[in-house]
């Protein structure tokens, strides 16, 4: 069967599929020209399918004379019987039988698509002989197979015919490809420099292709993404990438698949193949058939050669001996290392073919030992934390060179681990990889450390001979002057020319210290550069005697320390403001003090009421503002009733204490009046919302009669008061009452409760009680247990409960009691 037979197309035919070009007929001289050209067109695509065909019919062909032993007419007759038996193409056949001989990556993928194929029919049984429903499924998903793996092997023979990697891109698209929906692809050769060059395209105008013709080391494309990446890269969508590449223009928005072309551990390039549309993500069979043609590109890769300029020079890579001779030449330890392939023909280690004269093993073993040893042997902790196995397997892979600072070598001496740190250095040339360190010793690194100390605190090192004149200054002491690094060092007679005029006093006494009394000496001074910069620093220096205890040099240090100078005048303005500020807050706080004292004195004259027992106590939240917004009052009306409230003012300080005012002053201004607590509280609300600025506020009040041992009380969001009754402690039942100053206008429920002789009634603010890490409801529990002990006097129970307090809130207090004789 022929490749013509396969497309539903005849050799032969010659009639034009489609309609003619506008303004064409076929009696015309440019229609009949049209025509031919489309005729010759489909018989050259026609002839080159079939020569593809034909020669994986005789590599079938091939493999039955040497497997049967038959002359080639035999195997002809064989294999038309086997394939009129299997009831498939010859060319089916002829593929069936290359996949198992072959077992190699294509065959793979074969074997991955026939198992869709079983599961596809064993799911959709053929039960519908007509067409309808499910019938033919799958028959249809065994022709996609037997299809992929045609494709396969039609793409595989073009690939190896082609005589060049352009032949071998036309050769992929057109036979594996498009069948996939690809419409373009590209063959990217990857440099010995990391670059990358375009060998081969389909599907893309020639303007495009030439105009990507070559990537640069280190920029970041498509391609260079799927050197990365063993497995490649499989973008949906270029356009989500933010990635150029070739053809961007023409499929901004299409899938890109970016798959590494390797062979032996050694990438040789990339294949890049382009969607026109975004891509869904692809079924396994469909990964391994691309990874299977990128093998194909790997291998016409390996044999590639770039094209020289006209006037080029060709580029010869280095083999393994010119590696050596240039490894000897270097003054760091080096080796050169060549690829280690297993049985499978995959990289599994590298092995030391040289090692250089100046080679230095951090174990301390000769160079003998180490030379002609596998890597990983040799240094079985490459492959630890290190990483450095994987780096030079990824220099050999990519080409891409590889340095890094400050790397641990590990080398395992009787299975004790010796660790040095080198600057590490990875190059590939040719098909060898030149491996380079060079180990810090103690006093490069001290030299280095005090390189940085130097930088860090910006000091400047010099020396001056006093017998020879010479100055050796460093490049920080250069940096610090202003001055470049090829002038002329200052001496140090000159210094107070290049300092402030105030200064030359200080810097003049420095001098004698230094140079007639011989001794260590320090001094400030500000230094004017040449660019009108003035930098404050400080000099310090000590004399060196020779033997004849003679004067010969002079050695010291400058710092620049303006940072410093302009923090402590900085520092110095700040506790000026400080104190300032303390002042001022001495002064607020004796003003508040005074005015708490005339509010609520800390000596509260006792009420005396017959058969009751009245005390009160307040605690401040604040130290420094003493007053808060709680407040308490304990007054004997005219009617002999005794008025008995707390309340608690949103806020500290004087603002607080100025609203606080105002509600304890209307309260007994209002309770003159006879009015029970539930409407002295509505006319209080009144009072905050309207005359104190729509301050919040809370309170409980509550008027007590001797005569009937009664009391009657409201609240205004405020905690309940507590009755202590012999062994027993409870809160008095909640009555309803809002927030003082939330609304306009608002009623209060009271309530009365019957006291009895020994009983003690207690009100108080949130500040005994409330704490951040516990509800409202434990911390009354909590109450409620402590005050349940009764001590002989109310002053005393009341202390007890500040003193047992358990507050955290650092709020104010006040505290009321009552208890009935």
């Amino acid at each position: 069967m022929s490749a013509s037979e396969r497309s539903g197309e005849p050799a032969g035919d010659t009639r034009r599929v489609g309609s003619d070009p506008v303004g064409l007929t076929p009696l015309s001289p440019v229609g009949r020209l049209a025509a031919t050209v489309d005729r010759l067109s489909r018989e050259v695509r026609a002839a080159q399918a079939e020569a593809e065909g034909r020669a994986l019919i005789e590599l079938a062909k091939g493999i039955l004379v040497a497997r049967l032993g038959c002359g080639p007419a035999e195997a002809a007759r064989q294999l038309a019987e086997l394939a009129e038996q299997s009831q498939v193409t010859p060319l089916e056949f002829a593929v069936d039988v290359i996949n198992q001989a072959a077992r190699d990556r294509v065959s793979e993928v074969t074997d991955a698509f026939l198992a869709a194929t079983a599961a596809v029919r064993t799911a959709v049984p053929d039960e519908d002989p007509d067409g309808g429903g499910t019938a033919g499924a799958g028959a249809a998903a065994e022709a996609v197979a037997d299809s992929a793996a045609v494709r396969l092997r039609a793409a595989e023979s073009g690939a190896l015919a082609a005589n060049d990697t352009q032949a071998v891109a036309d050769a992929l698209l057109e036979q594996a490809l498009r069948p996939l929906g690809a419409v373009a692809v590209a063959i990217w050769a990857a440099g010995y420099d990391g670059s990358l060059t375009l060998v081969g395209s389909a599907g893309f105008p020639p303007a495009e292709a030439a105009r990507w013709r070559y990537v640069p080391p280190d920029v970041a494309t498509v391609a260079r993404c799927g050197l990365t990446e063993r497995s490649g890269q499989w973008f949906a969508s270029l356009a989500g990438t933010g990635l150029p590449s070739v053809g961007r223009h023409q499929y901004p928005d299409g899938g890109r698949v970016a798959v590494p072309a390797g062979t032996g551990g050694r990438i040789h390039g990339v294949l890049e193949i382009v969607w026109p549309v975004p891509l869904a993500p692809q079924p396994p069979q469909v990964v391994r058939q691309v990874e299977a043609l990128a093998e194909l590109c790997a291998h016409t890769l390996e044999s590639y050669t770039p094209p020289r300029e006209p006037g080029q020079e060709p580029r010869v890579m280095p083999d393994a001996v010119e590696l050596m001779d240039l490894a000897d030449g270097l003054h760091d330890p080096a080796l050169v290392l060549v690829p280690h392939l297993d049985v499978a023909g995959q990289l599994a280690d590298f092995r030391i073919q040289h090692v250089n004269k100046r080679f230095m093993d951090p174990a301390g073993r000769p160079r003998a030992v180490v030379g002609g040893a596998l890597l990983l042997e040799a240094y079985p902790m490459a492959a630890g934390d290190s990483e450095l196995f994987r780096s030079v397997e990824r220099v050999y892979a990519t080409g891409e060179p590889f340095r890094a600072r400050h790397m641990n070598l590990t080398a395992l001496v009787d299975q004790v681990p010796l660790s040095a740190v080198a600057d590490i250095s990875v190059s590939r040339h040719g098909n060898a990889v030149l491996l380079i360190w060079r180990i810090e010793d103690e006093t490069a690194r001290l030299a280095s450390l005090l390189q940085h100390a130097q930088r860090l605190g910006r000091i400047g090192g010099f020396e001056e001979n006093l017998l020879t004149g010479e100055i050796t200054w460093n490049g920080q002491l250069f940096d610090l002057y202003g001055r470049p690094h090829t002038s002329t060092p200052v001496p140090l007679e000159e210094l107070a020319a290049h300092a402030h005029p105030d200064d030359a006093v200080a810097i003049g006494r420095f001098l004698r210290t230094l140079l007639h009394h011989r001794r260590p000496a320090s001094a400030a001074f500000r230094l004017r550069r040449p660019d009108g910069v003035t930098r404050h620093v400080r000099v310090v220096a000590e004399p060196v005697l020779d033997t004849d205890d003679r004067l010969l040099l002079v050695r010291g240090a400058c710092q620049d320390i303006s940072a410093q100078h302009w923090t402590e005048v900085a520092l110095a303005a700040t506790r000026d403001q400080l104190a300032h500020t303390e002042q001022q807050a001495i002064e607020r706080a004796r003003l508040t003090l005074q005015l708490q004292h005339a509010i609520m004195p800390p000596e509260q004259t006792p009420l005396r009421v017959p058969d009751l027992q009245v005390a009160v106590r307040y605690r401040p939240a604040e130290t420094e503002q003493l007053v808060g917004g709680d407040w308490y009052d304990a007054v004997m009306l005219p009617s002999g009733r005794v008025l008995l409230c707390v309340g608690d003012v949103a806020g500290h300080g004087i603002e607080a204490a100025t609203s606080m005012v105002v509600l304890r002053n209307a309260l007994r201004g209002l309770a003159v009046t006879g009015a029970g607590p539930g409407q002295l509280l509505s006319w209080l609300n009144i009072v905050a919302h309207h005359l104190t600025g729509g301050v919040t506020a809370t309170a409980v009040c509550g008027l007590y009669d001797p005569a009937r041992r009664t009391l009657r009380w409201a609240r205004a969001g405020h905690l309940p008061p507590v009755l202590v009754r012999g062994p027993e402690a409870r809160p008095l039942p909640l009555v309803r009452g809002m927030l003082l100053g939330a609304v306009a206008e608002a009623a209060y429920e009271e309530a009365e409760a019957q006291l009895a002789a020994g009983d003690t009634l207690l009100m108080y603010t949130d500040g005994l009680i409330e704490r951040r890490d516990r509800p409202v409801e434990e911390a009354l529990t909590q109450l409620l247990s402590t005050v349940r002990p009764t001590p002989n006097t109310l002053d005393q129970h009341l202390d007890r409960l500040l003193t047992y307090s358990r507050s955290d809130t650092d709020d104010d207090t006040c505290l009321v009691g009552i208890r009935v004789a």
